[in-house]
Parts: structure tokens; C-alpha cells; sequence
């Protein structure tokens, strides 16, 4: 980062785990935050400018590459890009199929949005951490700003706000569909006669409204740990460039072994965030008695 120098470890560790806020602060108005700390005094209601902004880019991308692959679709010989997302298209379906046993054509539509999008976010958790940071810190430089009060974190699945958002709306889908499909009655009689039947409908409410509410909660936090633990990797590993020779290229290696992995990470992460989503969704379109 551009003023990396002028940081300790543990400063620098901070600063790339400070999103860019907007929001009212109570002494200066609406302004950028410029600490962690000024951040916090802005409240509830501040943006996470960043987090914002590389979310709905990653999902325009999405959406364009896939309306482009679809209007130029051919049923002859297929190019490589269509080839590819066919074959994303075809793994979702076969998850959807295999996981989703009612009827509901939202449900692969959801799948194939959550599975991208959530890769692509993930997805960015592989370029080098100072590299974006910096061409944004330079470009601010110009406009007067100091570089060590600009912040920007560019893996939106590292910020709460959005695997909590997500799986949010996931929850709501499962609690609609629930009484779409079992009625008021069903519905709540699944939350206080089950397991132990009608006479222990306190412990029946305690238990399956745990498993409830638990449902957004750890799909939010399992994204969101993987990514930030991730992050964190990438970060500490980053401390070791600019020392030595030798502990820069055991860096190197480091980064590389590292990424090569979280290749892997980061592509689990978005499956079981969508087969996770078609498991609840299934089980709220089943029918009990």
C-alpha cells in the first residue's frame, strides 16, 4: 500500500481489514471515514462504500457475460465461452434436480445467481492484496487525500453486511415459501407440535425455532469466516515482502501455495452456499404430518 512504510504490522493488518464508510458523523456530518475508529462513531446506518461497489460490478458482470453467451448462442459447434457456461448452467440444474424435490421455477434461476456471484466475490479474494488498494490510494493522492485515510477492501464475502444480506433474503424465501406452501396452520404447527408432539409444544417452539433462526446465521457466518480467514492469510503473508531476500521469496511461495488452495476454498464456499440454499427451500416446500 502507498504508505506501508510509514505503518507498523499491526497497522498495516488493520488498515486492509477497514472498509471504505460513508456515513453522518456526529461532529463532521457526511463524510469518508478516516480511521476504524470514525467508521464506528458513524453507527448502524454508514455504507461500506466498497463493499457495494465491487458487488453490484461483480453481478453486472455476471449477468452481462451470461446475456451475451445467451444471445449468441448457436445449437452447431458451441466457442469455448459457451461451452463453459453450458457446463456451469448444466452443474447447477444437476444440484437443483438432485437437492429441490417440489416444483418451483425460482429455484435454479437462485442457484446459478448465488452460486456466480457468490464465486466471483470470492474470486477477488485472489488478487494480490495491495494491488487494487494502491492504484486507488494513487488516485486519491491526486485529489489532495492522504493515503494512510483511504481504505478499500475488495472481497465483498469478507464483510458481514453481505453474507448476512444474502443469507437474509435466503430466509425470507424459506419463511414465504413455508407458508405458501403449509399454510398459516402447517406452519406453525411444524414450529410447536414437532418432535415431541402437542404436549411439549414449549420445548417443540425452543428447538425448532432455534433450528430456524440458526439457518441464516450459519450460512452468513460460514461464508464470511472462510473469506475473512483467507484474507487474513494473504495479509500476513504480505508482511513478509520488503524484509529480506530471502524471507520476500519465501513470501512468494507462500502466496502462491496459498492461493493455489484457495482456489478451492473459494469455489466450496459458493457451492455449499447454493446447495445450502436448496436444502432450505426444499425443506420448506415439504409437506409434514
Amino acid at each position: 500500500m502507498a504508505s506501508s512504510e510509514t505503518l507498523t504490522s499491526q497497522g498495516y493488518i488493520k488498515h486492509h481489514l477497514t472498509n471504505l464508510t460513508f456515513g453522518n458523523h456526529p461532529e463532521h456530518g457526511l463524510i469518508f471515514a478516516s480511521s476504524a475508529e470514525e467508521a464506528t462513531e458513524m453507527g448502524f446506518w454508514a455504507v461500506h462504500v466498497d463493499t457495494i461497489f465491487f458487488s453490484i460490478l461483480l453481478g453486472g458482470l455476471f449477468l452481462w457475460l451470461f446475456k451475451k453467451v445467451a444471445d449468441k448462442a448457436t445449437a452447431g459447434e458451441p466457442g469455448g465461452t459457451q461451452n463453459f457456461v453450458e457446463w456451469i448452467v448444466d452443474f447447477v440444474e444437476d444440484n437443483v434436480r438432485g437437492s429441490f424435490s417440489g416444483k418451483n421455477p425460482l429455484i435454479a434461476p437462485l442457484a446459478l445467481t448465488i452460486f456466480v456471484w457468490v464465486f466471483l466475490m470470492n474470486l477477488m479474494d485472489l488478487f494480490p492484496v495491495d494491488l487494487i488498494p494502491y492504484m486507488f490510494q494513487a488516485l486519491a493522492s491526486l485529489f489532495g487525500m492522504d493515503p494512510r485515510h483511504v481504505f478499500l477492501k475488495i472481497v465483498p464475502t469478507t464483510d458481514p453486511n453481505t453474507t448476512f444480506g444474502m443469507s437474509l433474503m435466503v430466509f425470507i424465501l424459506v419463511v414465504y415459501y413455508s407458508f405458501k406452501m403449509k399454510g398459516v396452520g402447517g406452519f406453525l404447527g411444524e414450529l410447536t407440535l414437532q418432535p415431541f408432539g402437542k404436549w411439549g409444544l414449549p420445548a417443540n417452539l425452543m428447538l425448532e425455532g432455534i433450528n430456524l433462526l440458526s439457518k441464516p446465521v450459519s450460512l452468513a457466518l460460514r461464508l464470511f469466516g472462510n473469506l475473512y480467514a483467507g484474507e487474513m492469510i494473504f495479509i500476513l503473508i504480505a508482511l513478509m515482502y520488503g524484509d529480506t531476500v530471502i524471507t520476500s521469496l519465501g513470501g512468494g511461495l507462500l502466496q502462491l501455495g496459498w492461493a493455489i488452495f484457495h482456489i478451492l476454498v473459494i469455489t466450496l464456499q459458493a457451492f455449499i452456499f447454493m446447495v445450502l440454499t436448496i436444502v432450505y427451500l426444499d425443506m420448506a416446500h415439504q409437506q409434514y404430518h
